[in-house]
């Protein structure tokens, strides 16, 4: 009965629950917050003679202020708004909860900005047990009531060719259950009524109008790598004032993987040169060394006091040199030298320079698992105060492999355009490169950043590389 319903209301004003991506995270956030700081305020009113109302979000609009913002940050940093927690429930509540206990142990920790201890332990656990539990009901909630009423978005791919397949893969392999692809238009008459990639396409350009009205499509992705003439703009005017979305394939791309499709820009290179990127304004450059230089500075007052150890550690494993140095290409193409504690054999590349390889044979059992824990790049801290490096940017790489990278790989040097960093996007997300195929993919997630720098982001990054630390996912 619902579904015919729906499809009635749907004949008559469209699909207007067709949610994507982006709407359907809001919408993930939205109660994500109102979940957690209701368990705060029962926390609250848990307390012996403890009240709790709305009285007391506006005596103390900083406890929820704090406690909304830690919560987000974790749940971001364990990929709880990711497209697969958004449709899948198992995932989408593991994320949630597990952000939801990590934050409130933190906001816990935090004296004078958030309630005072209570004088009895069960107020605590209260507080870890309702933050788990209302976010249950509020993950619950979202896939009871609004995931079935809310059908996936009907796509419809402007261009069969090599970018075309590449965001009907993405859409199938990351937007599964949220959007759907009904096939691609193409105007190369030997792909008429051919499938690519298990979809059909439907027809040329002529037929965009009549394919959107049958289908009821929702979305149409441009996905062609030249500029479109004037009858291919004002056909995509037409599905816009169908109160269809119109959307470049690299943009959605983006939203679905958080990379910048580099390979299939075509004439488009303004998707992969970011020229007014956030870096470039003096304001952001200056917020960012002063996030730099306190984030080095603690850095290195927690490293102070395990260098001995470290260094006996390194020593004993395989005598030689404690600490190492290697040439990296900086921000503007300059050189530097990067500093780490060495976790190979002395003279490992006897003078040529070696992608570094999975189960590399020259590491040390001690280098082994400082890599691991990411500590062999620590001392890099210094390399941040000197302010060659930042906290969070694209990893430095070699001038050797610099210069035959950028050879083969398109843009290649844009990633020179920040400073680099001691972690980084393409690091927690896909980690080190060891090979040119390696570099490529690193490289669409390095340009991700530099187009949507942001604090936030950096914060997320270096929260993910503290995970990646603790639970040991370096090399």
């Amino acid at each position: 009965m619902r579904v015919e319903v729906l499809r009635r209301w749907e004949r008559r004003v469209g699909r207007p629950w067709a949610l994507s991506v982006a709407e359907h995270r809001a919408v993930l956030i939205a109660l994500d917050l109102l979940a957690v700081n209701a368990a705060l305020l029962g926390a609250l009113a848990w307390r012996p003679a403890g009240r709790a109302g709305f009285e007391t979000l506006l005596q103390h609009p900083h406890w929820f202020g704090l406690w909304s913002l830690l919560y987000e940050l974790w749940a971001w940093a364990l990929d709880a708004y990711a497209p697969r927690a958004l449709r899948r429930f198992a995932d989408s509540v593991r994320t949630a909860v597990l952000a939801g206990l990590a934050a409130a142990g933190c906001y816990l920790l935090i004296p004078y900005l958030t309630p005072p201890l209570p004088s009895s332990r069960s107020p605590l656990f209260a507080f870890l047990l309702l933050s788990a539990a209302s976010l249950l009901a509020a993950r619950g909630l979202y896939t009871l009531l609004l995931a079935p009423s809310a059908p996936p978005r009907r796509v419809l791919i402007v261009g069969a060719g090599w970018a075309g397949r590449t965001i009907a893969e993405a859409l199938a392999q990351e937007g599964r259950s949220l959007y759907t692809v009904l096939g691609f238009l193409d105007d190369d008459p030997t792909k008429q009524g051919t499938t690519v990639g298990g979809w059909s396409v439907l027809g040329d350009r002529h037929a965009l109008p009549d394919v959107i009205r049958r289908h009821h499509v929702d979305t149409v992705v441009a996905a062609i790598t030249w500029n479109p003439d004037a009858e291919w703009v004002r056909i995509l005017m037409d599905a816009l004032e169908q109160g269809v979305e119109v959307i470049p394939m690299s943009v959605l791309y983006e939203q679905l993987t958080g990379r910048v499709p580099v390979e299939h820009v075509g004439d488009d290179w303004h998707v992969a040169l970011p020229i007014q990127h956030p870096l470039t304004r003096p304001l952001n450059r200056a917020l960012k060394r002063a996030f730099d230089v306190v984030a080095a500075t603690l850095g290195l007052l927690v490293l102070a006091p395990f260098v001995l150890l470290i260094a006996l550690a390194i020593y004993l494993d395989s005598p030689g040199p404690i600490f190492y140095t290697q040439e990296r290409v900086g921000r503007g193409g300059r050189i530097f030298k990067v500093y780490k504690f060495r976790t190979m054999i002395p003279n490992a590349e006897q003078g040529q320079a070696v992608w570094a390889q999975e189960n590399d044979p020259r590491v040390t059992r001690v280098g082994r698992l400082l890599r691991k824990t990411h500590i062999d790049e620590f001392p890099q801290f210094l390399n941040i105060l000197k302010g060659e490096m930042s906290a969070v940017g694209p990893r430095p790489e070699r001038p050797e492999f610099v210069e035959e990278l950028a050879r083969e790989i398109p843009f290649y040097r844009v990633r020179h355009a920040v400073k680099p960093g001691m972690a980084g996007w393409a690091l927690v997300r896909y980690g080190y490169a060891a090979s040119k195929e390696d570099a490529l993919l690193r490289l669409q997630h390095d340009l991700y950043y530099i187009k949507h720098w942001s604090l936030w982001l950096d914060l997320v990054i270096l929260l993910k590389t503290v995970l990646d630390v603790i639970t040991l996912r370096g090399r």
